[in-house]
């Protein structure tokens, strides 16, 4: 597996859009661009889902793989030599994080012997020997959630007033506005840890700045631009604010409780702050792109440094994608196992041009050569 094109420089100031916090908004309409597709009870079903469309045919682009393009053979936990920056910065996320988003909840392991398991049966294996991973699963979605949001921090501290240059590693835990109110910054990828804990998939609607689609349409569905924003199609829950969007989930797709490094507050929000330092502004600003007819798919999950470089780039070109989390201890590794006859995430599949590949570095120039402007 590899990373993406370019090295970034580790600015030491980075973007943050700052607003006023709020209440907790809960609705009960849910989006106008539901998926009517399923999710497959237990996560284990291959049926096929429909997924939306985003592009009227008078309209759509008929989209094409690059010229001479060939999908590369994966590679195991290789980092292309150019790229090692990049993966060490993704990286980050797993120390600061303490590994969170990485394991399914209830996530167990044990050694067991080779004719224990099956043949084309997907298993890990350590050492040449096997160890047999199960997880808990709690009730599946029948529609997969959608979420909008993107790479980065925020803190909101007034509709009116927003400060654009803020450093975050000397952004003060409490900030006061104007009206006496206090805020934190908010840092949008701890919903999708806890989205990789329950195993969840999801149709993410990449919301960066500067974004023309997606962001006035969150203001329409809720009635202001913040981010994450969460609807729930199969019980028309739409909701704001992460914490309140991974008590809601883990309520109702889990067994009710938060995971430790989500439930620390304003702590969790500085490890996750500190966590996104090799990669800030990364996945956070709007490149001129095409926008497809329909999603992408993309098998990942949170806690992957090679899925997030990728997510970085579907982020930035504002291309919907529907997840396929796959953390240690999800049933849809043995899926994937038997799509692609290989398990390694990131895995994209583009049902607008047929493409499917793996290695991050060559999905994100992929990305970039078929949707970018």
């Amino acid at each position: 597996m590899v990373g993406v094109l370019n090295i970034p420089k580790l600015p030491l100031f980075s973007p943050l859009s700052l607003r006023k916090p709020s209440r907790p908004f809960i609705s009960v309409k849910a989006s106008s661009e539901s998926s009517d597709s399923q999710a497959s009870p237990a996560s284990t079903s291959t049926k096929e889902e429909q997924k939306p469309s985003f592009a009227s045919s008078s309209t759509a682009t008929t989209f094409a793989p690059p010229p001479n393009f060939k999908p590369p053979e994966p590679k195991r936990f290789t980092v292309r030599p150019d790229k090692t920056w990049d993966i060490l910065g993704a990286s980050l996320a797993l120390f600061f994080r303490l590994g969170t988003g990485v394991f399914v909840s209830g996530y167990s392991a044990s050694f067991v012997s080779e004719n224990e398991i099956p043949p084309g049966q997907y298993c890990l294996e350590v050492g040449g020997s096997r160890v047999k991973e199960t997880s808990k699963i709690g009730p599946r979605p029948e529609k997969p959630i959608e979420i909008y949001e993107f790479e980065g921090i925020s803190c909101f501290i007034s509709d009116e007033e927003k400060i654009d240059s803020v450093c975050f590693l000397f952004l003060p835990l409490e900030i006061m506005d104007n009206g006496g109110l206090h805020t934190t910054p908010v840092v949008h990828f701890v919903e999708r840890e806890i989205v990789a804990v329950l195993d969840l998939d999801v149709l993410f609607y990449p919301c960066p700045k500067n974004g023309p689609n997606f962001r006035p349409k969150v203001t329409q569905m809720g009635g202001k631009q913040q981010f994450p924003y969460m609807v729930d199609p199969n019980t028309g829950v739409a909701m704001y604010e992460s914490d309140e969007i991974i008590k809601y989930l883990v309520g109702k797709y889990g067994d009710g409780s938060v995971p430790f490094m989500l439930s620390l507050g304003l702590l969790t929000t500085l490890t996750a702050g500190f966590a996104m330092i090799g990669r800030m502004g990364k996945g956070s600003s709007y490149t001129p792109s095409k926008l497809p007819p329909k999603p992408l798919e993309i098998w990942s999950y949170e806690g992957s440094p090679f899925c997030k470089i990728v997510r970085e780039v579907l982020v930035e070109l504002e291309l919907p994608h529907f997840q396929r989390s796959c953390a240690r201890g999800s049933p849809k590794r043995q899926i994937l196992y038997e799509k692609a006859g290989h398990f390694q995430v990131p895995y994209l599949e583009d049902p607008n041009t047929g493409v499917q590949m793996f290695e991050s570095a060559e999905i994100a120039e992929y990305l970039r050569a078929t949707y970018a402007q």
